[in-house]
């Protein structure tokens, strides 16, 4: 008796989606489209979600191991594709399966980051070699953050925060992120600080500090305007974020502020030591507490080259085909390297 060749299924092409912290963000007024006109520095860190691309005879599906998670076609990284698949005029099926690790709804960008992911990720496996220019059009029309995460690093976010202009000083420092365990709604924030918000055209601080010398002294001009509107509309976090800000200067944090609408709120080091002590400080008080470091532009370009198996011998902002993104390494030290201490700035 024959019996049938069993086909083996193509093996996932497997990419990092890393999370984003905003350092500092100004909401400057309405925009006559209705949205908001933002001035934010945006910086990834190495805290990251897999996301596993895999093709299907037809149709694009999604799965997370986190059931906070939409699987439906609001997921952006379904979105991502879709948009991919229409602008290039391909009817593959595709088969996306995310693993969380970032919080959902904590104001990291977690969904965004998965959406470019995905687009870089099929960028590469479609050989389409759009890159980082011809994807960037899509990402703006999937999502405000979703841009930024194609470049990552640190980088000043303008408009609604989707045009993104890698910064030429990189910051490399240590972060300690607590989440506080629920979302908190980005429309109800705006709508908040709507309430008071008068326009502010000559707000000069994000580029005070993108001008200046980003060494740890800088930092502390940074604030986030979102920060008041958000615990008001949320007042039963404001006592927990007070306990967190609290652990943090206490440990020395050079920046302790809110990461977009909320409701992470983080610290930014200089010593890892200090930031060792902060997140053993709240996970000891009770709250979900993680430690790591920023990425800047070239170890983020690194990380997608290792995943795509790309060799990169580059530096600087290239911002050429797909693959040149990134450091990969395990997570919460990438690329095996020994902590540093100091807030330090790389040149791009």
């Amino acid at each position: 008796m024959v019996g049938s060749v069993k086909r083996r299924r193509p093996a996932p092409l497997v990419v990092p989606s890393f999370a984003k912290l905003n350092l500092g963000l100004e909401v400057l007024g309405v925009r006559q489209d209705g949205y908001h006109e933002l001035r934010t520095i945006f910086q990834t860190f190495d805290l990251r979600d897999d996301v596993a691309i895999r093709p299907r005879p037809s149709g694009v599906t999604v799965t997370c191991d986190d059931p906070d998670v939409p699987t439906d076609g609001s997921n952006l990284a379904v979105r991502a594709a879709v948009e991919l698949q229409r602008f290039v005029g391909l009817a593959r099926g595709l088969e996306i399966r995310i693993t969380k690790r970032i919080p959902v709804g904590g104001g990291l960008g977690g969904g965004s980051s998965n959406a470019a992911s995905v687009l870089m990720a099929l960028d590469r496996a479609w050989r389409l070699r759009l890159g980082t220019a011809g994807l960037y059009p899509l990402a703006r029309r999937i999502g405000a953050d979703v841009p930024f995460f194609l470049f990552g690093g640190t980088a000043l976010g303008l408009a609604r925060g989707d045009e993104v202009y890698p910064l030429r000083h990189q910051v490399l420092a240590h972060v300690v992120v607590a989440h506080l365990g629920r979302p908190v709604s980005t429309a109800a924030v705006f709508r908040r600080l709507d309430e008071r918000l008068t326009p502010r055209e000559n707000s000069t601080t994000i580029f005070r500090f993108v001008s200046r010398d980003l060494e740890g002294r800088a930092l502390p001009i940074l604030s986030n305007d979102l920060e008041q509107a958000a615990l008001e509309e949320a007042p039963d976090l404001a006592e927990q974020v007070g306990r967190i800000r609290v652990v943090l200067v206490r440990e020395g944090a050079l920046l302790a502020t809110l990461s977009g609408s909320g409701s992470s709120y983080f610290g930014v080091f200089d010593d890892p030591k200090r930031a060792r002590r902060a997140r053993a400080a709240l996970a000891a008080a009770g709250f979900r507490a993680f430690r790591g470091q920023t990425l800047s532009q070239d170890r983020y370009r690194r990380a997608w080259a290792r995943s795509l198996g790309v060799v990169t011998r580059t530096r600087g902002a290239d911002q050429g085909r797909s693959g040149q993104h990134g450091d990969h390494g395990r997570q919460g030290h990438p690329g095996g390297r020994r902590e540093a201490e100091g807030v330090r700035i790389h040149r791009v």
